[in-house]
């Protein structure tokens, strides 16, 4: 796979991903109840590790459908059942998920950027510029 179609593996999810949420910003504007705040943001950070973990595994390779789907629903439904239970108790628990997935967003961002800057280092090499 050549540098340039490895990066437009990472540009269709990011530029799909804005645009829909510029889109459903401006047609859809809803404000978000406060009691359902810590739910609607963990719901938004799942997607984005989902996105960021899919387009990883994309660009080195091992990208598979149903890894990527199951892992999908079944971190979306872990983190609402944590942040549920942690209301129960009174215990902000989705703290907990939030943090887990922010740290595997940039973990995933960081590594696609050195992969990326890795490429582009070698293909000058290789050009010789």
């Amino acid at each position: 796979m050549t540098w340039r179609k490895e990066m437009w593996l990472v540009l269709v999810p990011v530029v799909c991903s804005i645009v829909g949420f510029a889109l459903g910003s401006l047609f859809f504007p809803y404000t978000i109840p406060p009691t359902a705040a810590p739910y609607f943001s963990l719901a938004a950070l799942s997607c984005m590790d989902a996105i960021c973990g899919g387009v990883r595994a994309g660009v080195e390779g091992k990208f598979h459908r149903d890894i990527f789907l199951s892992g999908f629903f079944i971190n979306s439904l872990l983190a609402g059942l944590l942040a549920y239970a942690g209301d129960r108790i009174g215990v902000d628990l989705y703290l907990a998920a939030i943090v887990v997935m922010g740290w595997r967003v940039f973990t995933n961002l960081s590594l696609l950027r050195r992969y990326f800057l890795t490429q582009s280092q070698m293909a000058r090499k290789e050009s010789g510029v």
